[in-house]
């Protein structure tokens, strides 16, 4: 069963955040690192951020996007609440179609999938004057497409 967020406030976490050494850490452990040196080296890193901006390896919020790209979620996000959340994930932080869809990837069939879009476009496409939001609706439609190529 899909659970619709409301949207209008912005997400709020309430646990402890995590530090950077986490976050680096877990990113060196993704790709066999054991230094930000031994990373911007390595071969699956640059091919995996091939056509991204330049990283700034002293910010936090750089690791943090590639711990949301590459890792999964961050600790005390999940169950996000607020605009472009559905079903607990920032759509716009995340690419996680078949936990916004809620639906199991080694279960699901075609039809699933499809009735699980149809669901969110009614609510989201841009054509909705009460609930249609033309980025989310862009969103939910890539990652339609994703899951569909896959199958």
């Amino acid at each position: 069963m899909l659970q619709i967020v409301s949207f209008g406030e912005k997400s709020r976490f309430f646990s402890k955040p995590i530090k950077i050494d986490e976050l680096r850490q877990a990113v060196y452990n993704r790709f066999g690192v054991k230094n930000t040196k031994d990373l911007e080296k390595s071969g699956a890193f640059n091919m995996a951020t091939d056509g991204m901006d330049k990283l700034d390896f002293r910010l936090k919020s750089t690791w943090e996007m590639l711990y949301r790209k590459f890792v999964g979620i961050i600790p005390g996000e999940e169950n996000q609440q607020g605009y472009g959340c559905i079903n607990g994930i920032n759509i716009f932080q995340y690419f996680k179609p078949w936990q916004v869809f809620g639906l199991d990837s080694k279960t699901a069939k075609k039809d699933d999938i499809k009735n699980a879009y149809y669901r969110l476009s009614k609510i989201y496409h841009p054509d909705n004057f009460n609930t249609g939001d033309r980025q989310i609706f862009e969103r939910i439609d890539i990652m339609y497409k994703s899951i569909i190529a896959g199958l």
